[in-house]
């Protein structure tokens, strides 16, 4: 392990538990971070949602790290005045996350993301969905407090898929590696094609999950296209039946019946 930033790691441990309001990371997990990124090699980009401790170690792993954080209980302003802040390989995008990250324009991919921001759902999701597409082959995704059911339950969709490989959960702290396959169409859809989906699928169609179709051009794209287009075919009985059967065992009793038929509708065009 790097001598100095394992040095780094030391002093920032010497810092209190509550140097800012917003609770830290404790060093068992900015080892990991340090351990995880020598994997990778030389490190150019990085960029992490929320602020504190990571921010030091990352001022000083990363030439060029992007912080997008909300100076709350002194989050970003302890970082700033910090003596342990290389503070000109910080680039900081205040205000909330929420509003900063869909407005941001990424340039260039990222060795490692750290989501720890606003961790209320959707709010971690949100983020993700902005940053994901930017994470380089090879590269970490790290997602903390996994602890909490929202961001278990996203740290267990990612487990289930095959865009990032999971390396071990540190102190809450679920670390990621971006695989090889190709990009999940951040426009798109295909939910069914999606590991924590495809047993459903099987179990609703009767098959494999199947390619979605080609993305269409903006802003022709449609949730739910109409079967009396020249483009469509209305599905099988077969399969009409199926999709019925499984909406009338996931559906309360009361509205099953009324489900089905509209289901029945939708799919014939009625």
């Amino acid at each position: 392990m790097n001598e100095v930033l394992s040095k780094l790691i030391d002093s920032i441990a010497e810092l209190p538990e509550d140097w800012h309001g917003c609770g830290s990371v404790p060093p068992k997990t900015l080892r990991a971070i340090l351990a995880h990124a020598e994997e990778i090699g030389p490190i150019e980009h990085t960029v992490e949602t929320g602020s504190g401790k990571t921010t030091l170690l990352f001022s000083h792993l990363s030439p060029d790290h992007l912080a997008f954080s909300y100076d709350h209980a002194g989050s970003v302003s302890k970082v700033k005045e910090s003596a342990l802040c290389r503070g000109e390989s910080v680039t900081w995008v205040e205000g909330f996350t929420q509003r900063t990250i869909p407005r941001y324009e990424f340039t260039h991919p990222f060795q490692i993301a750290l989501i720890d921001g606003p961790h209320g759902y959707p709010f971690p999701d949100l983020e993700y969905y902005y940053l994901y597409p930017h994470i380089a082959t090879g590269g970490l995704l790290l997602v903390d407090d996994a602890q909490i059911p929202t961001i278990g339950r996203m740290v267990d969709i990612l487990k289930a898929g095959d865009t990032f490989e999971l390396l071990e959960v540190a102190d809450n702290m679920a670390f990621f590696r971006r695989t090889e396959a190709p990009l999940f169409d951040p426009f798109g859809d295909g939910w069914w094609l999606q590991g924590y989906n495809a047993e459903v699928y099987r179990q609703m169609m009767g098959g494999e999950p199947q390619p979605p179709a080609p993305p269409m051009d903006e802003p022709s794209r449609t949730l739910i296209p109409r079967m009396d287009e020249p483009s469509q075919t209305p599905p099988p009985p077969r399969m009409i039946r199926k999709a019925a059967r499984s909406v009338g065992r996931l559906v309360p009793r009361p509205i099953k019946n009324v489900v089905r038929d509209g289901l029945k509708a939708a799919l014939l065009d009625e």
